[in-house]
């Protein structure tokens, strides 16, 4: 047993988030961990890597198993170089070198035989340690990674504030294969990742020898690497041997079974009270109603979950835009003249057309975006919106408000009855708890939910979409690709995700063709 959970219960407020569940972790295991946005998959994680503490339960690791976790809330430093934040995977070895160094700055003040045998000996096994892992070979070991995930180009000087979302995730995660850690848990690791480094993220942990506990919404990827799920749902936590598409029919049979026990059992509930109610008055039938009565107190009555809201995605239309909904001239993009990301990029967006924009991390691909909608100046070039272009913006990181989810609406809509916004919420799959929390408390996905939402409600001829799966649960995410399918304006979708974006855009704009990157 590597991580035994027992007994957990844990909530925020009223909300109960675990009730009385447990969870292990043997050698070998591939688990995913799934359930819907703020059912508690990130607290989980949170609690069983000691950063947040249970109400009740114990978490138990078996001794000396070294853990690497990939949050998907991690803030890199500003401050810091990307070659600091890989190099950092290093700390134990490095304060080993710093107590080394210690030791001898000790020696030259140490008379006392004993003691200075003692530091010594104590420096040998530290050094010892040091040879047995590469140390010395440290910034060649960083080089290599930096190289497989294409991150040597940006500059292992380069500070991480100037990263993209799948830059950071990028250097997250080669960092933490750089820590070579027994265990691996992994919160939404292909948020932000392109294809072709999920693809090698996929084939990495195909090959994983030891455990890991993943989260994922990213259905095809969780069935090409993981042979356990962990369900949570309402407070519970269930097991299932296999991937998802394997726990997916176990769940629906056993939902069937226990609707079908349900009925059954409200049935003979209804005929048992109705016998009770017509017999206990009778002295002749008296005994016969009480035995009735009794089997009634003592049985066990079967709960039917209850159903979670399924959001509702249905995006308002405007007037027909122009005929072009905007055209680039030669522009370039990026931060810097010195850096420019592009060549320069001549594209034509007309209007009702459904287009993808691909490509690797860090290419620009929201750059681009902000650069058509004049939200950043373009390094040369023009880029030209066209007439009538009523726009709706999906920004792909926006830091949480500290409005409840009512004030958040209420401030793009402040015409709305309080009921008119708790209706809109609603409709996006929120619960009341949901809706009358701060927004800085939800899930990811949760949030995601808050700020489409918003852009539903507003009348759109054109959707510029940052990477609007990232965080979004299978349900949620089904009816997002079944509202754009249905959309009659235009599309420009940034996304990772093939599965979701090939049903619904009818054109892929490739922006790797323009980059200085390559």
């Amino acid at each position: 047993m590597i991580l035994e959970v027992s007994n957990l219960s844990h909530g925020f407020g009223d909300r109960v988030i675990f009730d009385n569940v447990s969870f292990r972790l043997l050698k070998g295991e591939h688990i995913g961990l799934v359930g819907a946005n703020g059912e508690g998959k990130s607290t989980f994680m949170n609690i069983v890597t000691g950063q947040m503490e249970p109400e009740e339960g114990k978490v138990t690791w078996a001794k000396n198993v070294k853990v690497g976790y990939l949050d998907q809330h991690t803030v890199l430093t500003a401050g810091l170089t990307i070659g600091d934040v890989l190099r950092s995977a290093f700390e134990d070895l490095y304060a080993m070198e710093e107590r080394i160094n210690t030791i001898c700055n000790m020696l030259e003040d140490v008379t006392d035989e004993v003691e200075m045998n003692a530091l010594l000996e104590e420096m040998g096994e530290l050094q010892d340690l040091l040879d047995s892992h590469d140390f010395y070979s440290i910034d060649i070991k960083v080089e290599e990674i930096a190289r497989a995930f294409e991150i040597l180009p940006l500059g292992l000087d380069k500070d991480v504030s100037d990263l993209s979302g799948g830059q950071r995730t990028k250097i997250l995660l080669a960092k933490l294969l750089l820590q070579k850690p027994e265990i691996l848990l992994l919160d939404e690791p292909t948020n932000y990742l392109d294809a072709n480094h999920i693809e090698w993220l996929k084939r990495y942990l195909q090959d994983y020898d030891n455990a890991f506990i993943l989260i994922s919404h990213d259905i095809p990827f969780l069935n090409d690497v993981v042979n356990i799920i962990y369900h949570m749902e309402n407070g519970a936590l269930e097991r299932y041997v296999g991937n998802y598409d394997k726990f997916e029919e176990i769940y629906a049979v056993k939902k069937n079974q226990l609707e079908a026990a349900y009925r059954r059992q409200q049935q003979e509930i209804s005929e048992l009270k109705d016998f009770v109610a017509r017999n206990k008055a009778s002295v002749a039938t008296r005994n016969m109603a009480m035995s009735r009565q009794k089997k009634l107190d003592k049985m066990d009555i079967i709960e039917l979950a209850k159903e979670k809201p399924k959001p509702e995605f249905n995006f308002k239309e405007a007037r027909a835009a122009g005929k072009v909904i905007f055209e680039t001239n030669d522009l370039v993009i990026g931060y810097s003249k010195d850096k420019p990301l592009s060549k320069p990029i001549n594209l034509r967006m007309e209007r009702g057309e459904k287009i993808a924009l691909v490509g690797t991390n860090g290419i620009g691909k929201t750059t681009f975006l902000k650069s058509v909608l004049g939200l950043i100046p373009s390094l040369e070039g023009t880029a030209n919106l066209g007439d009538y272009l009523y726009k709706g913006y999906f920004e792909q990181e926006v830091k949480p408000s500290n409005n409840s989810c009512i004030e958040e609406i209420w401030e793009t809509f402040p015409s709305y009855s309080q009921y008119e916004v708790r209706s809109a919420l609603a409709k996006c799959g929120l619960t009341t708890k949901h809706i009358e929390s701060k927004v800085k408390v939800l899930s990811g996905g949760e949030q995601a939910k808050v700020r489409l939402c918003k852009l539903i409600n507003i009348e759109t001829n054109i959707l510029l979409l940052d990477e609007p799966t990232n965080h979004l649960d299978v349900d949620a995410k089904d009816e997002l690709k079944r509202a754009l399918k249905e959309y009659k304006g235009a599309i420009l979708l940034v996304c990772h995700e093939p599965e979701f974006y090939e049903d619904i855009v009818d054109k892929i704009w490739n922006l790797e063709e323009f980059s200085l990157l390559r």
